[in-house]
């Protein structure tokens, strides 16, 4: 004998039906602290403080990156040989 059941509903009135708890809240809230953190953290990326936090620690990095440019574009460096 085979008998099949079919049933139609939603996730959420699966969940209901079973007991299971409504997640709905949590997510939102979690999400919401993501969100938060995330905007707080992109300003950290973004390009002028990149830069800003390389050049900081040695005054000659940015120096040093310009002929490292200019030696990948073959145009030759303009460091002083000793």
């Amino acid at each position: 004998m085979k008998v099949n059941v079919e049933i139609d509903c939603t996730p959420l009135e699966a969940r209901q039906f079973f007991g299971l708890p409504d997640v709905a809240p949590m997510q939102t809230a979690v999400m919401d602290k993501l969100q938060q953190q995330m905007l707080s953290n992109i300003e950290k990326i973004s390009p002028e403080s990149l830069m800003q936090s390389w050049f900081t620690f040695d005054p000659k990095l940015a120096e040093r990156f310009q002929d490292m440019f200019v030696a990948m574009a073959g145009f030759g460096g303009t460091s002083k040989k000793k």
